[in-house]
């Protein structure tokens, strides 16, 4: 017994030690170097349908990642700030994993925005999770050229900051259904087509608000609003491809192993789609289904292919789960921990740079029209990728 706790005390001891070990996030593969600032954002045209108190109107946290003149230095942008460090797993568990003080990211804070108009690429997290976790791709999307906008859903994250504030989620914005093991099943597919409505009119509305900070202020002449990509991970992949449909600036979407909702399933896309899926995935319509869902999953997404006209990249990433397409990937995890959570056995950096590699040569063929072999022809650095 006596020894039994002596080997406990010293991994707890060792996983307290690697809880505040730095780790640094993958480092942006574009010219440019990234600054970052935050808005707190009402939509007054919108009364909030998820809201536990009626009659408020809508509110978001965004983040603007942005491109910076190379070479510039400054202050290193907090990655997780004042109340955004609740986004921890809570209680004692928390130590399984970095600290968020310990986390390097490379996006700098407020430092002025580089010369030269950029599109406009809005992030959304999937459910429960918020923006800061997706720190990788958008840093490494910025420092393309890109203005990349990313959106935490009010009452859908576990945790948001408004206003210096935590706000939680609530069941309207986060529904019991989607607990259920068939996520597909009456209620939570009904749950899913509404709420998706909700986050699509959360990102059409962040990317006008992108477009507005082009007419004046620090980013007057920077904005290229006639290009605007949505881009998501999860249910926000879903809320990506709805957003893309109902949104004539839409230049294309990008949807990150999520299972689709909402109208856009059976009136389809015009415009360029990329989907990437994790190995145990059916969101790309090409799989060998193992369940119930699965087979849902399958049928949702041939069904939106069959009804889209606008070109169509799809991938599945063998190696990679649903959490590899976040900054997950990147944190230490005691083991206890990590085995509870969607990580696959690819190394984490190597997967987030599959997922940047794809997400950067998508935006550069349907923003910049060049062409990119790496879309279609495999290629000896990403050998886990299986083009579809």
């Amino acid at each position: 017994m006596l020894a039994i706790v002596v080997a406990a005390g010293g991994y707890v001891g060792y996983v307290a030690i690697r809880h505040t070990r730095p780790v640094t996030l993958p480092v942006p593969t574009g010219q440019y170097a990234v600054g970052r600032t935050t808005f707190d954002w009402t939509d007054s045209t919108r009364t909030d349908p998820i809201a536990p108190q009626a009659g408020n109107p809508r509110e978001l946290s965004v983040w603007l990642w942005y491109p910076a003149p190379p070479g510039t230095t400054g202050p290193r942008a907090p990655y997780a700030p004042g109340a955004w460090s609740g986004l921890h797993l809570p209680g004692l568990i928390g130590l399984a994993e970095t600290s968020f003080g310990a986390v390097r990211n490379h996006a700098l804070d407020r430092v002025p925005v580089a010369a030269g108009q950029f599109p406009v690429v809005v992030l959304e997290p999937g459910l429960g999770f918020a923006v800061p976790q997706y720190t990788t791709i958008a840093e490494d999307l910025a420092s393309h050229g890109y203005l990349v906008a990313g959106v935490t859903p009010t009452y859908s994250a576990n945790l948001t900051v408004l206003h210096g504030g935590a706000v939680h989620s609530s069941p309207a914005g986060n529904p019991s259904a989607f607990d259920d093991a068939d996520l597909h099943a009456g209620a939570a597919q009904e749950a899913g087509d509404r709420l998706v409505q909700v986050w699509s009119a959360d990102v059409r509305f962040t990317a006008g608000q992108v477009a507005g900070l082009g007419r004046a202020g620090e980013f007057a002449g920077h904005v290229d609003a006639n290009h605007t990509v949505y881009i998501g991970h999860s249910f926000g992949g879903a809320a990506a491809m709805q957003a893309c449909h109902d949104d004539p600036r839409c230049t294309g979407a990008a949807n990150l192993d999520g299972t689709q909702f909402g109208p856009v399933v059976h009136s389809g896309l015009d415009r360029p789609t990329l989907t990437m899926a994790s190995e145990d995935s059916c969101v790309t319509g090409a799989c060998q289904p193992a369940s119930v869902a699965d087979r849902s999953d399958q049928a949702t997404a041939r069904a939106l292919l069959a009804a889209s006209t606008g070109s169509t990249f799809r991938y599945q990433i063998t190696g990679m789960r649903h959490f590899n397409f976040t900054d997950y990937a990147t944190y230490y995890l005691a083991g206890p921990l990590r085995s509870q959570l969607a990580l696959g056995s690819i190394d984490g950096d190597h997967g987030l740079a599959i997922t940047t590699a794809y997400l950067t040569v998508f935006l550069e063929h349907i923003l910049r029209d060049r062409p990119e072999p790496l879309l279609t022809n495999p290629d000896p650095r990403y050998p886990q990728v299986k083009i579809l």
